[in-house]
């Protein structure tokens, strides 16, 4: 028998690692925390990765990447049926809500200002600090404007949550917004 023939299961280890995590595992986390000890390249580590994708092809469940990482999930289209033992019904939000952040990952970074500009309506504080509290966005910086407004953008939470690796994978805008946002740009061009 050759001796030199690795028998460690690394397919599996990675697997069941990716399936235990309590949040999405990045490559990087894989290969320093899981994997530290063996010698395996990121590429060996991204071949067995797409093999136990490939594995759950034809399965309910999937290996998606998301921002952060890996990670199994439901298939969506299971969504209605797995709907009914879930206990929690899920969180409900304004349409406030959901055009503020809308705004921010479409605009960002994006001052309260410019949300109000194009939305035409005060942003309530209870939907920013809501908002916060979900880690979808944080402060990432100043607006260069007399009072220095906080500057919004979203976070990989954010993008773990719709499944998503980069914000590039939003679905584009329809032509009403695109048209306000070109229009709070000549505007915000005006003020410098």
């Amino acid at each position: 028998m050759d001796q030199s023939v690795n028998t460690t299961p690394y397919k599996q280890i990675i697997e069941a690692a990716i399936f235990v995590a309590k949040k999405p595992l990045s490559l990087a986390a894989l290969c320093r925390d899981v994997l530290a000890d063996e010698d395996l390249s990121r590429q060996q580590v991204t071949a067995y990765i797409s093999e136990i994708s490939a594995d759950y092809h034809d399965k309910g469940i999937e290996l998606v990447e998301v921002a952060s990482g890996y990670r199994f999930q439901a298939r969506s289209h299971l969504t209605p049926w797995l709907q009914r033992m879930l206990q929690d019904k899920p969180t409900k939000y304004s349409r406030a809500t959901l055009e503020t952040l809308a705004l921010i990952a479409y605009r960002q970074p994006v001052s309260r200002g410019d949300i109000e500009a194009v939305r035409g309506v005060a942003v309530s504080s209870q939907t920013i600090n809501m908002l916060e509290e979900r880690e979808w966005i944080k402060v990432i910086g100043r607006k260069e404007v007399p009072g220095r407004p906080a500057l919004y953008a979203t976070t990989t939470q954010f993008l773990d949550y719709f499944g998503i690796k980069s914000i590039q994978e939003l679905p584009p805008l329809d032509e009403a917004l695109l048209a306000k946002l070109a229009a709070m740009d000549e505007e915000t061009l005006l003020d410098i």
